[in-house]
């Protein structure tokens, strides 16, 4: 060693700063029943989503509705999450997740609600093991963890299906420090730092959020690796001696920087559509809002009341006194953080942790209509959980009974945070729950408005539904998703000429709102304007060709299929051009019963009967207790003219579904094919006892009365 090197100050001594013990049976079964409770209080939080359903704000873009999605985990799916965007983000590794979670569990919510609870505890499990391992703290990283596991703020990561980016980001992450600490605590070893690179990589192509980990890692080499000599009270030569060190662990971190960049490009090009412009959000505005942002998450920490889903930005923009206030308190927490650094660098890195980490969600790039939103602080705040629990251990030091004094605390506080985490988690039973309590917590939010109406339309109540998608106009009367949602509702009640209106403007706000397309084209469609619905269609097809639904859409429209599918008389029209439609949409969603249905019966007019009872068969391989598939297999089977295959499955349909009139008629009149004429009489009557005007089976019932007279 130099002389030089000998005049330099000592590392800093403190005690929570050193590497765990040696792991004895003790040690040990402390560990073990940390990681046990922490799985246990994630449960008795997050385990009543199991039962819950998914919701209708991204689910049906990110799981249900995306077809690419739902077809499970393959090669093909592996290469479209790599090479396409979902919600303008770019996340290869979330999405094959939610393909996964497809191939196990099918559209069973309960099931992608489970794999949410499993990453997170196993994030949570992972946060205590990493700072135990990097601090020798094993209960003030207990608590770090437990807190984090299941504050109320974690609740839209954990319980929303759609974050599932957060959970395995933060897996990801928690795993990436873990490899830091071994490559650091280790000798040099190019295995151990590539392991770093490629878990950082893994995390980014979970969500790109992790950009600032580079940055964290500079701050752990401060505190507690202290790979950062304290230099304070060094001369100027010793300074300039020690800089090289300094500059080691920037350079050493040169590459993951690099990941971090490509990651930004990547997202920048995968959200450039959804990146708010200048012209209609302000920098002082958002400035300002980052500012607030900032302050109002740490008021969460505290005191999480009154969560929402979706937190609008105030109508009159942000107040100056606000702005004032906030960021008077964020300087003073930096000004004491750099006071305290040298004796308590803990303040440093657990502060500059939390702020560092929100800049890429706090809205100076501004991605969609949210002021700032709960989950963004799943991953930042754990730094604020370390600076307060480091600092609450420092200043209890040599008090009396202290153990019994910090345990208590604990307790109260991790017992109040399960039961408001849990109450909040109750409030994502499904999208009525959801916005429901959204809108009790903030005001003149459309996208609230807009949730809700959605989800009564789905559940049958329009006048409550188009109330809302009313409301929400109100308050943005330029949004095209509340005039495309009011159509929507308007349409279900039958006012057609006024949901076309609405869907219209939608299209003059956003002309390539493919959803909008489609329901124009339904509505006019139903209006008897096929001509206009094919080509409302066709342009929705343009933008988004993947789509199943609408491609089924088309082929109805090109077939000019009228009434519903029960009826097999379809009025033919460009049928080849509507066949190739249908089998599209089932190229894209193989499980699409109403396209595979459609195909079915356009085969069958067209007198393709064996193909057409082999697409009915798989829609009654799927829909076992449907009726509706077994009767058309007896109409297919009847049409080929094997009466008793006919016959056996309008009696299935009938043992479903005993009252349907068509099914009876239709059986009346197989049995009456195969001379069985007293049996049909049966049948026809029996329909007609259910409905009296029923014509047909009327007609048919004289016939088989009069081929009973004169047989």
């Amino acid at each position: 060693m130099s002389p030089e090197q000998k005049t330099l100050p000592p590392a800093p001594s403190n005690d929570t700063t050193q590497p765990a013990p040696p792991v004895g049976s003790g040690n040990c079964r402390a560990v073990v029943g940390v990681c046990a409770f922490l799985v246990a209080a994630v449960w008795a939080v997050f385990g009543q989503t199991l039962g819950h359903e998914f919701v209708n704000y991204d689910d049906n873009q990110y799981v249900y509705e995306n077809p690419q999605i739902i077809q499970g985990l393959n090669l093909k799916g592996i290469e479209w999450a790599f090479t396409h965007s979902v919600m303008a983000n770019w996340h290869p590794l979330t999405v094959m997740s939610h393909m996964l979670d497809c191939q196990f569990y099918g559209l069973h919510a309960g099931g992608h609600h489970l794999t949410n609870v499993l990453f997170h505890a196993a994030t949570a499990i992972l946060l205590f093991l990493t700072l135990r391992g990097m601090t020798g703290a094993l209960w003030r990283s207990a608590f770090v963890a437990a807190v984090f596991a299941i504050h109320p703020l974690r609740v839209e990561s954990v319980a929303w299906v759609s974050e599932r980016k957060d959970v395995l980001s933060g897996l990801f992450f928690m795993m990436t420090l873990g490899a830091y600490v071994r490559y650091v605590r280790k000798p040099p070893s190019l295995g151990r730092y590539l392991t770093v690179m490629f878990l950082f990589a893994l995390g980014l192509m979970c969500k790109p959020m992790l950009v600032t980990l580079p940055f964290v890692l500079l701050l752990l080499d401060y505190w507690p690796l202290d790979r950062v000599a304290n230099v304070t009270d060094a001369t100027v030569t010793d300074r300039r001696n020690h800089f090289p060190i300094q500059r080691r662990l920037i350079l050493e971190k040169l590459p993951l920087f690099g990941l971090a960049a490509a990651s930004c490009m990547a997202t920048l090009f995968a959200q450039a559509k959804a990146i708010q412009p200048f012209e209609q959000m302000s920098l002082s505005l958002r400035v300002g809002n980052a500012v607030i942002s900032y302050a109002t998450y740490l008021g969460q920490m505290f005191w999480p009341s009154g969560l929402a889903v979706f937190y609008p930005f105030a109508a009159g923009g942000v107040g100056v006194s606000e702005v004032v206030l906030s960021l008077v308190l964020l300087s003073g927490i930096s000004t004491g953080a750099f006071v305290l650094r040298r004796h308590h660098p803990y303040f440093m890195t657990g502060w500059l942790w939390y702020l560092i980490m929100l800049v890429p969600v706090i809205g100076i790039v501004q991605v969609g209509a949210p002021a700032r939103a709960d989950r963004y602080t799943y991953l930042p705040q754990i730094g604020l959980y370390l600076l307060l629990t480091w600092a609450a251990a420092d200043l209890s030091a040599g008090w009396r009974h202290r153990h019994v004094v910090l345990g208590g605390c604990a307790t109260i506080i991790l017992a109040a945070s399960i039961c408001c985490a849990r109450t909040q988690t109750s409030y994502w039973q499904n999208s009525e729950t959801l916005w429901t309590r959204t809108l009790a917590c903030t005001s003149d939010n459309f996208v609230g408005q807009n949730g809700l109406g959605t989800a009564l339309l789905k559940k049958g109540s329009v006048d409550e539904a188009i109330a809302h998608s009313q409301k929400a106009l109100q308050i943005e009367p330029n949004n095209a998703e509340a005039h495309y949602n009011l159509g929507g509702a308007l349409l279900k009640k039958g006012s057609v000429d006024e949901a076309i209106a609405h869907f219209q403007r939608a299209l003059q706000i956003e002309p390539d709102y493919v959803e909008a397309h489609n329901n124009l084209g339904n509505a006019l469609f139903k209006k008897g304007n096929v001509d206009e619905a094919i080509a409302h269609y066709q342009k929705a097809l343009q933008i988004k060709p993947d789509y199943a639904e609408i491609r089924s859409n088309l082929a109805v429209a090109l077939a000019k299929a009228h009434g519903d599918y029960a009826n097999t008389l379809v009025q033919m029209g460009r049928d080849d051009e509507a066949i190739v439609e249908f089998r599209e949409a089932l190229e894209l969603f193989p499980d699409f019963a109403d396209a595979r249905h459609g195909l079915a019966l356009i085969l069958l007019h067209k007198g393709q009967v064996d193909e057409a009872i082999a697409q009915f068969q798989k829609i009654r391989e799927q829909y076992p207790d449907q009726a509706m598939a077994s009767f058309d297999l007896g109409n297919a089977y009847f049409q080929k003219g094997q009466m008793d295959e006919a016959v056996a499955f309008y009696q299935r349909a009938l043992q479903i579904k005993p009252d349907d009139v068509s099914t009876l008629n239709n059986l009346g009149m197989a049995l009456l094919t195969k001379g069985m004429v007293d049996e049909a009489i049966v049948q026809f009557r029996e329909a007609l006892a259910f409905q009296p005007d029923f014509a047909l089976a009327r007609t048919n019932l004289d016939k088989a009365l009069l081929q009973k007279e004169h047989p």
